[in-house]
């Protein structure tokens, strides 16, 4: 299958310290790609620097046989590399529908971008609720979903997920992860990072696990089963 996006012997970290060591991923299009690992593993560097956030030291990242390493994150996300960061990243003062209209400003006209940002409204109805309430005065899961419906409306190529779980009640994750599995059926391309192996195995087509920022596994989910080496090696066991 062709690749959406690719990374190629790709270096990165923060300053002098290198967290991604030549890293190698292959994403096909329309699927979705696990990223595992423990903590320290380099999965959030890996998003952060396919998202421009932070240099490629050395290597090259392709989005469909166009370089990205090098461009601003700003120029990224224009290209369709779009990232839910860990932390959400909303605009905590803007209202819910304040923050939905940057959002579709870039990628929409007005008249489009207020059709849209209904149709967000119907997939999160709480939305449409809250749409003139500070966002930074949302709960943890209905920041996540006003986070989710801005990288929606972005009209991404390739989505990327930074911990979409974290620290939210599992009846507000298991929704979340069916709006994922609706993107998943239109055949978005999606790179996910997620503390729950359950969840991440469910949604994805290819797993790659990493330690010390590189691949130490790729594959199938079905060979990530609970209890096997390899998951108690590096992912922990249970």
């Amino acid at each position: 299958m062709p690749a959406a996006l690719e990374l190629d012997g790709v270096t990165a970290g923060y300053g002098k310290v290198e967290v991604l060591h030549d890293l190698c991923l292959h994403v096909p299009a329309g699927s979705v790609v696990a990223l595992l690992g423990s903590n320290g593993a380099g999965k959030t560097t890996t998003l952060r620097t396919i998202s421009g956030t932070l240099p490629v030291q050395r290597g090259r990242i392709r989005m469909s046989g166009q370089r990205l390493d090098g461009r601003s994150p700003y120029e990224i996300a224009r290209a369709g590399v779009v990232l839910i960061p860990e932390g959400r990243g909303v605009f905590p003062l803007l209202n819910v529908r304040e923050n939905l209209r940057i959002a579709a400003r870039a990628s929409c006209t007005p008249v489009d971008g207020e059709t849209r940002i209904d149709e967000v409204f119907d997939r999160f109805p709480i939305l449409r609720e809250r749409q003139t309430q500070r966002a930074g005065t949302l709960s943890g899961g209905e920041q996540q979903m006003l986070a989710l419906s801005r990288a929606l409306l972005a009209d991404p190529k390739v989505l990327l997920m930074d911990e979409l779980s974290m620290g939210l009640a599992p009846m507000i994750v298991d929704r979340l992860f069916e709006t994922v599995g609706q993107l998943k059926a239109r055949g978005m391309t999606i790179v996910l990072v997620e503390q729950y192996l359950t969840y991440a195995l469910r949604m994805a087509d290819v797993c790659y696990v990493m330690a010390k920022g590189r691949v130490m596994f790729c594959g199938e989910p079905t060979e990530l089963s609970s209890g096997t080496a390899l998951v108690d090696a590096y992912l922990g066991a249970g």
